[in-house]
């Protein structure tokens, strides 16, 4: 059963002065790794471009890039398992991002709480 959207909170940038410092490849995509604030659980892997960074850093929710789809994807729209964004990292080469999230829900379209349920060694 869908949750209702939760409160929008707008994020502030900290050590960059704009999304611009960072490297998108020549899609304009950047990998974001999205992690449990508190268990440290690893949720997904997902994609953002510039607009759906931006979103998402407005509203405080994660917004991605959808590569299949070509378009904006806010997690949880349709399901209702939302990522609140508690903080984004950047790695060293500013070329992938880490967004620690308060998971409402599950993050798998499978139903588990991860995608990395599978253990393969």
């Amino acid at each position: 059963m869908p949750r209702s959207r939760p409160k929008l909170n707008k994020l502030e940038l900290k050590s960059l002065r704009s999304i611009a410092g960072l490297k998108f490849d020549k899609k304009g995509l950047i990998p974001v790794v999205t992690q449990d604030e508190k268990s440290k659980q690893v949720l997904m892997v997902a994609y953002m471009n510039k607009r759906s960074l931006k979103k998402s850093l407005d509203t405080g929710l994660a917004t991605y890039w959808s590569r299949s789809r070509k378009c904006l994807w806010l997690k949880g729209e349709t399901s209702g398992h939302f990522q609140k964004i508690k903080k984004i990292y950047y790695d060293c080469d500013k070329d992938t991002l880490l967004i620690k999230v308060k998971q409402i829900g599950v993050a798998c379209h499978t139903g588990k709480y991860t995608c990395f349920f599978r253990q393969l060694a």
